[in-house]
């Protein structure tokens, strides 16, 4: 059997930044042991499998090394950009159908795409143990405050201190016992570190599901973006997951949705032998 493979870079303009997730079209759905196998030999945060059902409409499911998982930012939007760019190339949008509903990808001009996703509800989350231990695992302070959604969400006071965080791999026993995989770090932008020009930093750290760090994290803006856009009363905002390979996002808040615009670059093509 061989497979198409495709790399591509999300949320950058150039290879070797943003995040990297290997794309793999199907003409029918394989045996979800083998996908997820392939998932682990290609050791990314993210492989996606999509398959075609009609013009602009593919069904498309995403693993991690470990498993699979509900919602993937940076891969849906790498999987639009290879329609886009080689598969179906008169395309203006396409709808994928997954695990969390239809998500649409447009043309946003000037090489970005356009993702919409669903929002996450963010709700305070009162426990100061909690964060006492977030602070000790990662070598840091005890973030400002705690919410909860689809991740755990901390927040610290300036980006230093979420740049500086360190030993990511410790975290996976504190988010455990609190009842998450997922950890998003953030805070708001700061011109003593480089961060001028966006209004919020973050980095996300999933080592249970084999993603000890991931570099820039779609499905965590889907509760940044609201945090945010409450925080500063501002819809549209500028964000920077400042993870060591970087990417930038333009996120808007549209209530029960948000808007995710970035650009993706090709970094390899290649062919599965199975």
């Amino acid at each position: 059997m061989e497979l198409k493979l495709w790399q591509v870079d999300a949320f950058s303009e150039r290879a070797l930044s943003g995040n990297p997730a290997a794309l793999v079209p199907l003409s029918s759905w394989l045996d979800e042991s083998l996908m997820q196998r392939i998932a682990n030999e290609n050791n990314l945060a993210e492989t996606a499998f999509f398959v075609r059902r009609g013009k602009g409409r593919y069904d498309l499911r995403w693993f991690t090394p470990a498993s699979e998982v509900d919602l993937c930012g940076h891969a849906t939007l790498a999987s639009a950009w290879l329609i886009f760019s080689e598969l179906e190339p008169g395309l203006d949008s396409i709808a994928f159908e997954t695990r969390s509903g239809t998500l649409t990808v447009t043309r946003d001009g000037n090489d970005q795409l356009a993702m919409r996703l669903p929002a996450d509800a963010v709700s305070p989350l009162d426990d100061g143990a909690l964060a006492a231990a977030i602070g000790k695992a990662l070598h840091t302070a005890a973030p400002e405050a705690l919410f909860a959604g689809r991740y755990l969400m901390a927040v610290w006071p300036d980006a230093a201190a979420v740049r500086d965080l360190s030993g990511p791999g410790r975290i996976e026993d504190v988010l455990k016992d609190a009842g998450f995989w997922g950890l998003i770090a953030t805070a708001p932008g700061d011109k003593r570190t480089g961060d001028d020009g966006y209004d919020f930093v973050s980095r996300f750290f999933a080592p249970a599901k084999g993603v000890p760090e991931d570099p820039v994290t779609g499905s965590a803006h889907c509760m940044l973006t609201p945090y945010w856009a409450k925080r500063l009363r501002r819809k549209t905002l500028k964000a920077r997951q400042v993870s060591p390979r970087g990417g930038d996002l333009l996120c808007t808040d549209e209530g029960d949705a948000v808007v995710l615009s970035g650009a993706c670059a090709l970094y390899m093509r290649g062919t599965i032998l199975l």
